[in-house]
């Protein structure tokens, strides 16, 4: 008996460990059953208002079917009807059996996506169940709708830069960048002009949820170390917040130059940067003649005016200074595909 006994404890641990085994290591179905989209109703038609802009879209679904109780993330998608989800616009996200966006918002992704204020445009919607990188993503069935968008200012989705180079604020709305297409894909500018560099992605005006980099190897890691923008000027900046990855590009070092400026067409004058407004500035005593910026003293980037309009073009024509003086100047890259200039005599 009592050797039966230690038999049945010694092959107790054994039982516990694949009974364990078993709950940690779910059987995932070879054919899980794909989200069914319940609501909007296909062929439904939407007339967006800004009068409605607080209402609510109800998105509706029924979740996949793994095989066993799936944490899945849920993503509405849209694209325009016949494109095949080629550049799908991701409007919505939820863990549960439903999302829900404003209509405020809901315009805001149409008109990102290029859809035309007042006129009616053929989308297509479709729901995206995703689990981990080792699981497929599964799809619904796609439905088609008619929308009516309304004009408004284009609000761009945005990530936030706090960095050692404006103060570590993470609620400065001047230090974004946005992502025009509503991607997630981010695109912009930061400039690093003293300091060790050091910034940070944050995906809202404060530090609940920030991006650093770990390795120094280009992903993203929530809480990770600083990214460092390794040397002086202004950096071209991409985050893909889907891929948690960023890039960064060369450092360009912008200053002023022409027979206008303190060096003539021999020198540049070096521009500065005001971490409030995250600008480059220079203030200097001009003379009447012409002038334009350009990056590391040398002639692969610069910038003028064709238009006399404040709005550079790379390569354009020189910006004319009519008037002696001491004068402010600025360049603003905050602007998603536009730099602006300022010329101001004090």
């Amino acid at each position: 008996m009592k050797r039966l006994t230690r038999y049945i404890l010694g092959a107790l641990p054994l039982i516990l460990a694949a009974s364990c085994s078993e709950e940690l290591d779910p059987v995932i179905n070879s054919d899980p059953t794909a989200p069914v989209l319940m609501s909007p109703a296909s062929g439904s038609s939407l007339v967006l208002t800004a009068e409605e802009a607080e209402k609510e879209l109800v998105v509706a679904y029924e979740k996949a079917d793994y095989g066993f109780s799936a944490a899945a993330t849920y993503t509405a998608q849209m694209d325009m009807d016949g494109n095949e989800f080629a550049e799908p616009v991701e409007i919505a996200t939820s863990s549960t059996s439903e999302m829900m966006l404003t209509y405020g918002a809901f315009n805001q992704k149409l008109l990102a996506k290029g859809l035309v204020p007042g006129e009616e445009s053929a989308i297509a919607l479709r729901i995206k169940s995703t689990i981990n990188s080792a699981v497929a993503d599964e799809f619904s069935e796609v439905i088609n709708m008619q929308v009516t968008p309304y004009e408004v200012a284009l609000e761009y989705p945005r990530v936030y830069l706090p960095g050692e180079y404006q103060g570590w604020d993470p609620a400065n709305e001047n230090t974004v960048i946005y992502a025009v297409e509503s991607d997630n894909v981010y695109e912009g500018f930061i400039h690093v002009l003293g300091g060790s560099g050091a910034f940070k992605v944050n995906e809202g005006p404060n530090w609940d949820v920030n991006y650093g980099d770990d390795g120094a190897d280009g992903t993203l890691e929530e809480n990770g170390e600083n990214i460092i923008a390794d040397g002086v000027g202004t950096f071209q900046l991409t985050v893909d917040l889907a891929a948690k990855t960023y890039m960064l590009g060369n450092p360009l070092y912008w200053g002023i130059i022409g027979d206008a400026t303190p060096g003539g067409w021999d020198a540049s004058t070096p521009m500065e940067f005001d971490a409030d407004e995250n600008l480059l500035i220079v203030t200097a005593d001009l003379s009447t003649g012409v002038m334009k910026f350009r990056a590391n003293d040398a002639w692969d980037h610069n910038y003028g005016d064709d238009d006399l309009d404040g709005i550079c073009e790379p390569g354009g024509a020189d910006i004319p200074v009519e008037e002696a003086g001491n004068y402010t100047i600025t360049l603003d890259f905050k602007v998603p595909g536009e730099v602006s200039y300022t010329l101001v005599k004090n």
